[in-house]
């Protein structure tokens, strides 16, 4: 790289909660630039988990965190030419993309569902996530199985 590596900005915890990745959560999900909308959204969604949920040991925070460590993905497969092919070579996922990985599935298929509302369509998806089901849980056994299918191409990680 030309340039130094930008350093990472310091996220303020949120007000309901006072937990950074949710701030982290909401701004993934927010649009236009509309955090407080983004912010309204969670908190629904939040509350609607907490209305639904069968486990009643576990808070609504708690079944989130829940349902994002089910979807983040640990291995996924890179694109890598060599000698004029290009092979799908898979490789370990640092924590912090994996965190990132599993917060832009999860928003992207919650939008994806068929609910009336954001933060009804964010609580199914919530739901279901930690329950490992839904879209989202999909998608990652899906990157799983591509990295397993590609393991034979593992020795021309770079």
């Amino acid at each position: 790289m030309r340039k130094r590596q930008a350093k990472k900005r310091p996220l303020l915890p949120d007000p309901r909660f006072n937990d950074q990745l949710v701030t982290r959560f909401v701004n993934n999900m927010m649009w236009d630039g509309k955090k407080s909308v983004a912010f309204k959204v969670f908190y629904d969604a939040i509350d609607i988990v907490d209305e639904k949920k069968q486990d009643e040991e576990k808070t609504a925070l708690e079944l989130w965190k829940d349902a994002l460590s089910n979807i983040m993905p640990h291995v996924e497969v890179r694109s890598r030419r060599v000698g004029g092919a290009t092979f799908q070579i898979p490789m370990q996922i640092r924590p912090d993309r994996k965190i990132a990985t599993a917060m832009k599935w999860l928003i992207t298929y919650s939008r994806k569902r068929n609910e009336k509302s954001m933060a009804a369509k964010l609580a199914g998806e919530i739901l279901a996530a930690a329950k490992e089901e839904g879209a989202a849980v999909k998608k990652r056994m899906d990157t799983h199985k591509m990295a397993e299918a590609n393991k034979a191409f593992s020795h021309f990680r770079f």
